[in-house]
């Protein structure tokens, strides 16, 4: 999982103070270390309905609210799954690989519609220090196409084949671009994404998620984090998304 921090402003600290936070950050190190560990034994291996694919039913639509919410499903959706993701975190890509098939399904039958909440906390684990923000800005380019199969081909490649490692080399504009047109997008969404057109808009976006997952977990924010209403779902259960959309 991938967590983000309360914003603070840093201030000079004493020696004696310098010592005890390098004692905590030993301490929390450890802590680290420990739910990654736990982490990796629980998630899930087995990919759910392997071979399905990215949405494909001309009924399912999607759209972008005034705060920048993407929602991809039908009208008449039975029920609506809340899914906050940062585009760089790994866990989102673990996430998306095992159940996205799965979740497409459920949007084709329409017994589940599901909402985007896309954060950007993970740029500094990017090489261009902007990768999250710049992947959000394309998302909102490619949604506000208005095309679902279009975007649920692109959302699926961006954090499954295409994703970039944390520290590593990340995509840029124009490699967004193409994996926006070989989704099936038209060139003016190309033009939206290397131009950066959505790059403002995702900065505000990004912000009014990651406070929404703040609230809603006490400023402890991690990616991802699922939720049906106000009831988060445990991702790493592997029947979650059935239990939610039988």
């Amino acid at each position: 999982m991938s967590t983000a921090g309360s914003s603070h402003n840093p201030r000079p600290v004493s020696s004696n103070t310098t010592y005890a936070l390098a004692a905590v950050a030993v301490v929390v190190i450890g802590l680290l270390i420990f739910a990654a560990l736990k982490w990796n034994k629980q998630a899930p291996t087995e990919v759910r309905n392997d071979g399905y694919g990215a949405v494909r039913d001309v009924a399912v639509q999607v759209t972008t609210t005034p705060e920048g919410v993407i929602r991809l499903g039908r009208l008449d959706a039975t029920k609506t799954v809340e899914i906050f993701e940062d585009p760089i975190c790994p866990a989102c890509g673990v996430m998306e690989t095992t159940f996205g098939q799965e979740l497409a399904q459920k949007i084709d039958e329409g017994k589940l519609a599901v909402n985007y909440h896309l954060v950007a906390f993970l740029d500094p684990q990017s090489k261009s220090k902007d990768y999250s923000t710049r992947a959000v800005a394309a998302n909102l380019c490619v949604a506000q196409a208005g095309s679902a199969t279009t975007y649920s081909k692109f959302h699926e490649a961006l954090f499954t084949k295409k994703q970039p490692d944390e520290g590593g080399s990340d995509l840029s504009n124009p490699a967004l671009a193409t994996l926006a047109t070989e989704s099936g997008a038209p060139e003016s969404v190309a033009a939206c994404i290397n131009n950066g057109t959505q790059n403002e808009a995702a900065k505000t976006v990004a912000a009014k998620n990651l406070a929404d997952l703040d609230a809603r977990t006490g400023d402890k924010a991690a990616t991802p984090a699922i939720y049906e209403g106000t009831t988060e779902i445990d991702w790493l259960d592997e029947n979650w998304v059935v239990t939610v959309a039988p």
